[in-house]
């Protein structure tokens, strides 16, 4: 039996060479795999940031609107300090600026997003939407795009939207504070 000849070797110095070796080796083992397990709550704890507009719904961020023209009309005095992004089942997106009561929403097919420079994204707009409080009853054809960050990111971003039709431009400008945002249904 090979197992017992081995116990017969004990006193061997190549067997407690070898031995030494491999308590060396375990104890580094067993301190990586200590090490591994004390890091992975940390990483397990950040959770990945939301994308943005994201799934169907509404949310609304908080922050300072820069911005509002409509035709040569500048509505950014009464703009409120709320922009609205809601996101449809079937993936149109669309921004809303109000301002003293009325609503300009800037829409898009969200499956057209794409990367832009700095971190952004571009939202290729298709018609620009107009309404009284939250009802959306205007609607004019479009070319333009809003380009924007993400506000899950947690830190100020801006969102700022320009588009023309044949007869009229459009232009708002919304910079969040970096606070989260509110979500709705």
């Amino acid at each position: 039996m090979p197992w017992r000849i081995e116990a017969e070797r004990r006193d061997s110095p190549r067997r407690d060479m070898g031995f030494e070796i491999e308590m060396k080796l375990s104890a580094f083992v067993a301190a990586a795999i200590f090490s591994a397990a004390l890091a992975l709550p940390a990483s397990a704890a950040q959770a990945p940031v939301e994308t943005f507009p994201g799934a169907p719904g509404v949310i609304t961020l908080s922050g300072k609107c820069a911005k509002l023209v409509v035709a040569k009309f500048d509505a950014t005095k009464g703009c409120k300090n709320e922009l609205a992004s809601v996101t449809l089942a079937n993936g149109v997106v669309t921004f809303i600026f109000t301002s003293d009561g009325k609503a300009l929403g800037f829409q898009g097919d969200g499956s057209g997003i794409k990367p832009a420079s700095n971190g952004n994204a571009r939202l290729p707009l298709s018609l620009v939407t107009t309404g009284v409080g939250n009802k959306m009853t205007g609607e004019v054809k479009v070319a333009g795009f809003c380009t924007f960050g993400n506000p899950y990111a947690g830190k100020p971003i801006a969102i700022e939207c320009t588009a023309e039709s044949k007869d009229s431009s459009f232009t708002g400008s919304f910079r969040t504070g970096g606070k989260l945002v509110k979500k709705g249904k």
